[in-house]
C-alpha cells in the first residue's frame, strides 16, 4: 500500500483504450483475435449502440486494477481511522473483561483445547 501513497506524481498505470468496437465487430473478429490483442497489452472497449458494455483486458492489467482497488480500500480505512481516532486506548485485559472473561480463564480454555487435540 505504501509504495506510491505519498507520491504527488502517482499514476494509475492503467491501460490506454486503443480503440472501441461494437459488439457486432467484436463477434466478427472472434474471441481468439480479441484475446491476442489483450495479451499484447491492448485494452479494448466493446460498445452496444455507442454505450460501453465491456472491456477486454490482459491479465496483467486486471491484476494491477485489483492491486489499486485493494490499496484504495486500505487508504480509505486509514483515513477513516485517522478521522475518528480520539486517542483513547483500551487494554487487552479490559477488552477481555468486557466479554466476561479473565486472561487466566482464556489461557486455561486454550490449554484445554490443545490437550483435547
Amino acid at each position: 500500500m505504501h509504495r506510491n501513497m505519498y507520491s504527488l506524481n502517482m499514476t494509475l498505470d492503467r491501460p490506454s483504450i486503443a480503440h472501441s468496437l461494437s459488439v457486432t465487430d467484436a463477434a466478427s473478429r472472434g474471441v481468439p483475435a480479441l484475446m491476442r490483442e489483450a495479451e499484447h497489452g491492448e485494452a479494448l472497449m466493446v460498445t452496444r449502440r455507442g454505450v460501453p458494455v465491456a472491456y477486454v483486458l490482459g491479465v496483467s492489467h486486471w491484476e494491477r486494477l485489483n492491486e489499486l482497488e485493494s490499496d484504495l480500500r486500505d487508504v480509505a480505512l486509514l483515513l477513516a481511522r485517522a478521522a475518528t481516532d480520539t486517542g483513547a486506548r483500551t487494554s487487552l485485559d479490559d477488552a477481555i473483561s468486557s466479554f466476561g472473561y479473565t486472561r487466566d480463564e482464556l489461557e486455561a480454555e486454550l490449554d484445554a483445547d490443545l490437550t483435547r487435540g
